[in-house]
């Protein structure tokens, strides 16, 4: 039996639900597993507060299905009265708000606000924080911030927010049309809200429509997301005074949005939990790449010190001892504490046998360097340590030789942690592996990418200070 055209719309339309509902619990499982796993210190987080803080109110938006729309636009749009036509009431005031609170059709309306930059975010939502499902975002026009505001701002909405209604009040401005433009990069749902389309003739209010959809956003619009409404229009009454004379005056009537309200209920009845998902998406990801990008620098950064202070110590303990066997083992007990630290810092917390191992992965790598360095600090070590007792005999003829031998042996010593540390760093910030990379060619980089006459040159020069002092 074939299907009919209707069997088949409705087959493809439970099929999307479907897909709908896996991504909206992919997103939600995807979110939890990286507010489980930030994995950063106190210090890591400094400055990346307002950050994680939205990580977690994304989550909270995909537990309780909170769907955000928000009103983007120039001064003077309407972009407060437009919320307020939705919503039925006036809810969004100029001015500050703070606990105001309204009831509309038995639904609780709390609005509450936020600070971007020098300027004020309202926003209104249904019900309570724990049973939200709409959330309605006021926020000031783009012209009457300062450029990095704006930017944040935008910045803001394009992340956050499901839905954008971008209102404007007649042909669009070129200010306008780069914000336009800015936001739809972004890929949100966007409608362009044509407000106060009373205050125009119909010829002219066509002709506008028009233009704006034929000129100026052909390339960004389509034609079905451009609604006009008259959220607050001024009706043309006549007046009669006491002694009978007749005026014209104008007052506040009733909003027409009926457009725009059926749009929005298209949308979110079409694409809600899509929406959702997506959006969530989006932000994560350029949050926890924020998120990473940070943690790894200053890792890195700490790494360094680390590193460059288990290359002086190691430098120093190899130069100042006069045995050979010392010299060896004091250089590995070095290098081991090196690799702890290093694990700590990265968050894996490798033991003294797992330092062990990885110390010795990483010596097989440095290959022809490690047996060098070895058959250099042995023979040095055999000299210094002839050189050393031989001090005292020669009334200090010997000391200048020493002094040199050992300053060069400690400097190759150094530079041997240096490496380690490299490939240690490596090794930790891939997560505990090499991956699919042959460690001696990771090691191999390390040491080319060197500058190894200077690192020697450096050590060199604090060691010679230490011996003579």
């Amino acid at each position: 039996m074939a299907w009919s055209a209707e069997d088949l719309d409705a087959a493809i339309a439970d099929f999307t639900e479907i897909q709908a509902d896996i991504n909206y619990h992919d997103a939600q499982e995807t979110l939890k597993h990286l507010l489980q796993n930030l994995d950063l210190t106190e210090r890591e987080q400094y400055g990346l507060q307002h950050e994680i803080q939205q990580l977690g109110l994304m989550f909270n938006k995909l537990e309780h299905s909170v769907l955000q729309i928000a009103a983007f636009g120039l001064v003077g749009r309407g972009k407060s009265s437009v919320l307020n036509a939705l919503l039925g009431e006036s809810v969004f005031r100029t001015g500050a708000l703070h606990g105001v609170t309204t009831d509309i059709e038995q639904a609780v309306w709390q609005t509450r606000e936020e600070i971007v930059g020098d300027s004020h975010v309202q926003r209104a939502s249904t019900g309570d924080r724990h049973h939200s499902h709409l959330e309605l975002v006021d926020t000031p026009g783009i012209d009457e911030v300062n450029g990095e505001t704006r930017e944040q701002l935008a910045k803001m909405v394009a992340q956050q927010m499901d839905l954008i209604l971008f209102v404007i009040a007649g042909d669009m401005s070129r200010v306008e049309f780069e914000a336009l433009s800015q936001l739809r990069e972004v890929g949100k749902p966007m409608l362009l809200v044509f407000n106060k389309v009373d205050q125009y003739p119909e010829a002219d209010r066509e002709l506008i429509y028009e233009t704006i959809c034929d000129r100026r956003v052909k390339e960004i619009l389509s034609p079905d997301e451009i609604v006009m409404v008259a959220a607050s229009p001024l009706v043309a009454k006549v007046s009669v005074d006491e002694s009978g004379k007749r005026s014209v005056v104008r007052e506040r009537g009733k909003p027409n949005v009926v457009d725009l309200k059926l749009k929005i209920l298209e949308i979110l009845e079409r694409e809600g939990k899509a929406l959702l998902a997506l959006n969530s998406m989006l932000y994560v990801n350029v949050t926890n790449k924020k998120l990473r990008q940070r943690k790894q620098l200053l890792r890195e950064t700490a790494g360094d010190r680390l590193i460059e202070k288990a290359m002086v110590t190691k430098a120093a303990a190899v130069a100042l001892n006069p045995v050979t066997v010392v010299d060896v083992f004091s250089g590995a007990i070095v290098d081991v504490a090196l690799i702890i630290r290093l694990s700590q810092l990265y968050g894996l917390n490798l033991g003294h046998t797992e330092a062990i191992a990885l110390l010795q992965k990483i010596a097989l790598s440095m290959g022809g360097m490690t047996a060098g360095e070895f058959i250099a600090n042995l023979g040095l070590s055999s000299l210094k340590g002839m050189l050393g007792f031989s001090v005292p005999a020669t009334g200090g003829l010997a000391l200048a030789p020493y002094v040199s031998v050992a300053v060069t042996q400690g400097a190759i010593a150094g530079l041997s942690t240096k490496i380690i540390g490299e490939a240690t760093k490596t090794y930790l910030t891939t997560g505990g592996s090499w991956g699919n990379n042959d460690p001696k060619l990771i090691v191999r980089k390390i040491i080319d990418s060197l500058d190894r006459d200077s690192i020697l040159y450096r050590l060199k020069h604090d060691l010679t200070a230490k011996l003579r002092s």
